[in-house]
């Protein structure tokens, strides 16, 4: 979305009325045009990317506490399919322990956003797929060498 998407409320509204006749739930269009976790964290313990079978590429940074995931942001290059199921994924881990957040599964993340239309669901698969995959490099030692973005 581009700023003038965000400062113009007549053209938010336009978004928002064409994702919704997209068959995207509310709460999936709130995701992407709030955007609450994109971005990086500069002093994360793991970040990881993936990029999905339809060219969508996401990377997600995790800041934890121990056993805790105390912050967690995505990096998304797609479209708004993607954008709300990695914002969805971030609020199901916030807090939670990394066992909880590697249970978490593609079904946990459609109940989040209630309705994307079916083309989409690959896009929850990815958001998940790239939280499994950080949290396993995690746990053989991490993967801080680069920076994806």
């Amino acid at each position: 979305m581009s700023p003038e998407q965000i400062t113009n409320p007549a053209k938010a509204e336009g978004l928002q009325d064409m994702l919704a006749s997209a068959g995207y739930s509310e709460t999936a269009i709130s995701y992407y045009i709030r955007k609450p976790y994109m971005g990086s964290i500069p002093d994360a313990d793991q970040v990881s990317d993936m990029t999905g079978s339809c060219g969508d590429t996401m990377s997600i940074y995790l800041k934890l506490d121990g056993d805790i995931v105390t912050d967690a942001k995505y990096q998304v290059m797609g479209c708004a399919g993607a954008v709300s199921a990695a914002m969805a994924a971030v609020d199901l881990i916030r807090g939670k322990t990394l066992d909880y957040a590697r249970s978490l599964n593609d079904g946990d993340v459609f109940k989040v956003l209630q309705k994307i239309p079916e083309k989409k669901h690959h896009c929850i698969q990815l958001a998940v797929k790239t939280l499994h995959k950080a949290l396993d490099e995690y746990k053989n030692g991490g993967c801080r060498d680069r920076n994806p973005h």
